[in-house]
C-alpha cells in the first residue's frame, strides 16, 4: 500500500453532530442542511459521525447513509474523514463502509471499555487500518493511550497519516511529536498532530507550544463565527480579541460543559438547534441540558457574539 497524501487541512475542523427526530431516526435532511451551512462558513474539514456526531450511538446501517450524506454536501470542497472504532470486528466494519460511502479518510475511535498493552493497541491500529486504504488519524484519549514507542509504530503504517490528542497530557504529547517527527524523517509522507480535547480552544495555545497546529472545535457546529473569529485572533496574534473570547466565551462553556457528563455533546446539539436547523435529542445514556442550562447557554453565546461585535466597533 502506497502512503497516502496528507489533506490540506487548514483553519478549523467541524465536527458536524448527527440530527436525531424526535422518535429517534436519523434526520438526514437535518443533517444535510447542518453541513451545508458549516461548509458555507469556511471550514478546513468535516469530520462525519465521530464523538461530537454520538459515533457510539450509531448502527452501521445508519453510519453508511450518514458519512455519504456528508460527502455529497460537501461535494470535495474540503475533506471528509468518518468515524470508526469500538471492537476490531466493528471498527473494520466501519472503515469499509465509510470507503463505500466516499469518504475521505478515518478517525479511529478507542475500542471500548477494554484496557489494552502498547502492543495491543499498535495491533488494534494495524487491523482497523488495513481494512481499507483510507488514511487514518489515530485518537489518543481514554484507554487508547500512546506512549512515544507505539506512537512512532503507528505513525510507520503506510496508511496512517496523523495523530489527535484527546487526553490533555502535554508532557507525553511533547515527546510523542518530538519522536514521530525524528521517526518521520526521510519518510515519503508528512505527519499531522491535532488537538482534540473537548472545547479545544481553551487548550489551543499550549499546544501549539510543542508543535500541534490543528486543532477540532465543537463551536463551530453551532456558533461557526465565534470559532473563526478565535481562530483568526490566534493566528494573526491579536491577544486582546483572544483573551476576550476565552473569558467570555469559550471558559464559562466549558464551566457549563463539566457540570453534567456528556454535556460535551449535547450543549453542542442544543446550539445547533438555536442557530435554526432541529438536531433533535441525544441518544442515551446521554441526556439533553436542562431548561436552566439551555438559559446560561444562550447567555453564553450572546455575551460571546457581544465580543465580537465590541471588536468589530473598534475596527471601524
Amino acid at each position: 500500500m502506497t502512503a497516502p497524501t496528507c489533506p490540506a487541512f487548514e483553519g478549523v475542523l467541524f465536527f458536524p453532530v448527527t440530527p436525531f427526530t424526535e422518535a429517534g431516526e436519523v434526520d438526514l435532511d437535518a443533517l444535510s442542511r447542518h453541513i451545508a451551512s458549516g461548509v458555507d462558513a469556511g471550514p478546513g474539514g468535516v469530520f462525519i459521525a465521530c464523538g461530537t456526531g454520538e459515533f457510539h450511538a450509531l448502527e452501521l446501517q445508519e453510519f453508511g447513509p450518514i458519512v455519504r450524506t456528508a460527502v455529497e454536501v460537501v461535494a470535495g470542497r474540503v475533506p471528509v474523514y468518518a468515524g470508526a472504532g469500538g471492537s476490531v470486528a466493528q471498527a473494520k466494519q466501519f472503515a469499509v463502509a465509510a470507503k463505500e460511502a466516499g469518504a475521505d479518510g478515518l478517525l479511529l475511535l478507542p475500542p471500548y471499555l477494554v484496557e489494552m498493552p502498547q502492543a495491543g493497541l499498535v495491533a488494534y491500529v494495524r487491523d482497523v487500518a488495513g481494512a481499507s486504504d483510507l488514511p487514518v488519524i489515530v485518537y489518543n484519549r481514554n484507554n487508547a493511550r500512546f506512549i512515544e514507542a507505539s506512537a512512532i509504530a503507528v505513525s510507520k503504517i503506510s496508511n496512517v497519516i496523523g495523530f489527535k490528542d484527546g487526553t490533555g497530557d502535554l508532557d507525553n504529547v511533547a515527546r510523542i511529536v518530538h519522536a514521530v517527527t525524528n521517526a518521520m524523517k526521510g519518510e515519503a509522507k508528512d505527519f499531522l498532530f491535532f488537538n482534540g480535547m473537548p472545547t479545544a480552544e481553551t487548550t489551543q495555545q499550549a499546544y501549539r507550544a510543542v508543535g500541534v497546529p490543528l486543532y477540532s472545535s465543537a463551536t463551530f457546529a453551532f456558533a461557526p463565527d465565534l470559532a473563526l473569529a478565535f481562530y483568526n485572533a490566534l493566528e494573526t496574534g491579536n491577544a486582546e480579541l483572544t483573551t476576550a473570547l476565552l473569558r467570555e466565551f469559550f471558559h464559562p462553556l466549558v464551566r457549563l460543559r463539566d457540570t453534567v457528563p456528556g454535556y460535551a455533546v449535547s450543549l453542542v446539539k442544543a446550539g445547533v438547534t438555536f442557530e435554526g436547523i432541529p438536531a433533535g435529542p441525544v441518544r442515551p445514556p446521554l441526556i439533553m441540558p436542562t431548561s436552566d442550562d439551555l438559559t446560561k447557554l444562550r447567555s453564553i453565546i450572546d455575551a460571546g457574539r457581544a465580543v465580537l461585535a465590541a471588536a468589530l466597533a473598534q475596527a471601524r
